[in-house]
């Protein structure tokens, strides 16, 4: 067996270029790599078969030849099927050799390949810990809003499919938590997402993983879902409790803006008795901004209080005593001297300035939390007069 180990050799990376299409396909110095695995396991099995009762030897003796990065460019399959080719060579060249040989090539050949499997499951498992741990950091990143030139290689690495805009899904974690079936649930939707658990409260990172732009008239195709659409249907595996959905934000980047406003949201849903799960964090505003979120008090000012203010201050004035006289048309018509007509006409107009209904009671509520924080921003930063 010696004597016609290099022959073996030679025959086989002859073999292997022949019948194996990737092989041919490789860089030299990946073939170069992958010909001395296969010269490494004839030689093993030639020491084997001197000395059956070492054990110690498949993994060492022949993987070990192979370099780090050979893992990641040959797959289980193709190392089975080099692992094939390798010892119909060998046993082409010794059927003349006897029982007691063929038997023995079987042994080996069923033990290298069980050897090879256990390498490229390790390698497997070691990847997962990297991915989780990798996972964690990014989402400990996109919560506490510190990001470095660092993370878009990270998310890179994790395989993130998603682009365009970003919602935060913040809830409970459950006793249980299944992320591959999350993971799946989401591709199902066509989105992406990154999971990280911070004590009981489990954080999803949602992204859309398809192209935006799609119309619902085409043949085959229907609207994209909204976040609340995903939120919804990721809502089961949360842990009981509320589940509040962060504003849409333009990209990965920007998710740190929607984590604050859905961790602000978390820390207050359960001041709203009735409050919907999921809910969105925008409509937990009033909440918030009681409970100090700034940025739940920058939202009310410039999204609804500065709006009206810069239209018309007309409407300002009707929405003011509409919910001052409690949401009541004639109550307000009185107090304007105009026709309760008008004030359910400009009420209307509020609605189309600014896309909340005061004629709705939590809607009122969240534009009474914005009316008496932007006068009292007002207040605070008084306009001042240029000098005559």
């Amino acid at each position: 067996m010696r004597t016609i180990a290099g022959e073996l050799s030679t025959q086989t990376l002859k073999r292997l270029e022949d019948t194996l299409s990737w092989y041919g396909d490789m860089p030299p110095s990946r073939r170069s790599a992958v010909g001395l695995v296969a010269q490494a396991g004839i030689s093993s099995f030639i020491a084997w078969f001197e000395d059956p009762r070492s054990t110690p030897w498949i993994a060492a003796d022949v993987f070990g030849a192979a370099p780090r990065e050979l893992l990641r460019s040959v797959s289980l399959q193709q190392t089975l099927q080099l692992i094939r080719v390798t010892v119909e060579v060998v046993e082409d060249r010794v059927k003349d050799g006897g029982e007691p040989l063929r038997e023995a090539i079987l042994l080996y050949s069923r033990e290298i390949a069980f050897a090879a499997a256990d390498v490229y499951a390790r390698a497997a498992e070691a990847r997962g810990l990297w991915d989780a741990r990798l996972e964690a950091l990014v989402v400990d990143s996109i919560l506490s809003g510190e990001y470095d030139d660092e993370l878009p290689s990270r998310i890179a690495a994790l395989g993130w499919h998603g682009h365009g805009e970003v919602a935060v899904l913040v809830g409970t974690a459950p006793k249980q938590l299944d992320v591959d079936h999350v993971r799946r649930v989401a591709r199902h939707m066509q989105a992406d997402v990154l999971i990280g658990v911070q004590g009981n409260r489990l954080v999803l990172v949602i992204g859309r993983s398809e192209q935006l732009g799609r119309q619902p008239d085409e043949v085959g195709t229907s609207p994209a879902m909204t976040f609340m659409e995903f939120a919804t249907q990721l809502e089961n595996h949360f842990g009981p409790g509320h589940l509040v959905l962060g504003h849409e934000v333009p990209n990965l980047v920007d998710a740190s803006k929607s984590a604050k406003a859905a961790l602000a949201g978390f820390a207050v849903a359960r001041s709203w008795r009735h409050a919907p799960r999921p809910v969105h964090a925008d409509d937990l505003l009033p909440e918030r901004a009681l409970a100090g979120d700034p940025l739940a008090r920058a939202t009310l000012v410039h999204r609804i209080y500065r709006p009206l203010q810069a239209h018309s201050t007309e409407l300002l004035t009707t929405l003011w005593s509409y919910l001052d006289n409690g949401r009541s048309l004639e109550a307000t018509a009185r107090e304007l001297f105009v026709h309760p007509n008008t004030v359910r006409y400009r009420l209307k107009r509020v609605s189309d300035v600014i896309g909340w209904d005061a004629t709705g009671a939590r809607e009122a509520l969240i534009l009474q939390s914005a009316l008496i924080i932007g006068s009292m921003s007002d207040h605070e930063h008084p306009t001042r007069r240029r000098p005559s």
